[in-house]
């Protein structure tokens, strides 16, 4: 090459990389998305999307069943006067076991013969009336209040187990509302981009104008049906939302994450292993051992409370006479009362044969209850194995039938059915999944147990 010809590639290089470089400093670089950057436009979805389901975020809360049930039970009438129910059984206690039967009465009393014919008579008489406890009283009226305070935190817990099964019926039928709006959310998107497919086919001549009416009628019954979805989930929001007056997210359905279940019980196949575990066996133990124990008192109550009274008097009989000082030590016992007797004894007792043949109605129903919700347990199972091998089939012809449809060797009917098909095969996989969780959930509340914090 010539030389000149050499030094005017050279200088030719030159410059270009020198207009690069201003270039190059011209432009702003581009910015590095933070953790709060989102892209502005998100890239248009082709014929077939479908969207993978998102995974939970650590930002957005999960509105557990604990503590739906937390927030439910501090609206109970029986939690905000557990307090005072509380209060009253200690001080039940507190008076059984004090020396007296009853409060220490003081007695003053004073005599004078003023309003008569005024010759100086005057008695002045102070005393104190100490009841007595009668044999056995005391120690059966401590074993009374023993037994109601027990009573107190029995009635309690009896009253968190009837919270908690209103809590988990309006809290997994939320959950199923949750999961059918998201799979008619999800089947509308799909029924959009198909009849978008079509309405390209069809412009094109590759399909009739018949097959877009199809795709437009399916995607109309996909409107309606994510319609009626979402008019459920409203509904079972708003019981929720009475029941614990929690404000549930905005967007319920904003994270679809893995269903979150309570852990499973022991098994238990007799309601007699329960032993005195179940609330309510609980409670009838403690409402027949009040009644017991009550009728025991009333045995040692075979008259009124007796007192022992104790009094000191000053008195004179005229103008002139010096006080004389005097001591009074005295005695007070009621006649007993046969018939009040009995009829407190009876009906003590009668209390008692009521708690204890309730007992064993209530063994009865909680036995039953187990069965039942065994056998459903291991039912929804079966049809949760079955439901998720259905919904996996489903997935892989609806990817077959996509791509013969886009290469025109199947029609769109066909094209339709398969479509309906896989979201019922969803639909029914995602519904298994959610009654194995609420089956669990009636599993622990026949067996007794309160919510837990759900695990994955």
């Amino acid at each position: 090459m010539p030389r000149i010809e050499r030094i005017f590639c050279i200088a030719l290089a030159l410059l270009s990389w020198g207009v690069g470089s201003a270039w190059a400093q011209l432009k702003p670089p581009p910015a590095i998305p933070g953790p709060a950057q989102a892209p502005s436009s998100a890239p248009t979805p082709q014929p077939g999307f479908r969207p993978a389901p998102p995974t939970a975020s650590t930002n957005t809360p999960v509105l557990t069943l604990t503590e739906v049930f937390d927030a439910a039970w501090q609206r109970q009438p029986e939690a905000r006067s557990l307090r005072a129910r509380q209060d009253a059984a200690a001080a039940r206690k507190e008076a059984a076991a004090s020396w007296t039967a009853e409060p220490v009465a003081l007695e003053l009393s004073g005599q004078t013969d003023q309003m008569n014919n005024n010759l100086g008579r005057r008695e002045y008489t102070a005393g104190v009336a100490i009841p007595l406890w009668l044999p056995n009283e005391r120690s059966r009226s401590m074993a009374v209040a023993e037994a109601e305070q027990r009573a107190t935190a029995s009635s309690t817990l009896l009253a968190q187990l009837q919270t908690a099964a209103e809590v988990r019926e309006a809290y997994w039928s939320w959950q199923l509302a949750r999961i059918g709006f998201v799979l008619a959310r999800e089947r509308l998107l799909n029924a959009q981009q198909l009849t978008a497919d079509v309405s390209r086919r069809v412009r094109a001549g590759d399909l009739a104008r018949a097959d877009q009416h199809q795709a437009e009628g399916a995607q109309a019954g996909a409107e309606a049906e994510l319609a009626e979805a979402a008019s459920a989930l409203a509904a079972a929001g708003q019981r929720l939302r009475a029941l614990s007056g929690l404000t549930l997210p905005a967007d319920a359905t904003a994270q679809p994450e893995a269903l979150l279940t309570e852990p499973a019980p022991e098994f238990v196949r007799d309601a007699s292993a329960l032993g005195d575990r179940h609330p309510a066996v609980i409670e009838l133990l403690n409402r027949a051992e009040i009644a017991r124990r009550s009728a025991e008192l009333a045995q040692a109550r075979t008259r009124g409370t007796p007192e022992l009274m104790l009094a000191t008097g000053r008195d004179r009989g005229a103008f002139g006479d010096s006080y004389q000082q005097s001591v009074t030590v005295g005695v007070r016992i009621p006649f007993g009362s046969d018939s009040r007797n009995r009829a407190s004894i009876s009906s003590a007792q009668a209390q008692a044969i009521e708690a204890e043949t309730q007992l064993a109605l209530e063994q009865g129903r909680i036995q039953a209850t187990l069965d039942s919700v065994q056998v459903r347990l291991e039912s929804t199972r079966t049809q949760l194995t079955a439901a998720e091998r259905r919904a996996q089939l489903a997935r892989e012809s609806r990817a077959f039938f996509e791509k013969s449809f886009k290469a025109g060797e199947t029609d769109l009917p066909t094209r339709l059915r398969i479509e309906l098909e896989a979201i019922a095969a969803e639909r029914q996989a995602a519904r298994a999944r959610v009654e194995l969780a609420a089956t669990i959930s009636a599993l622990r509340q026949a067996v007794g147990l309160l919510p837990q914090q759900n695990t994955p």
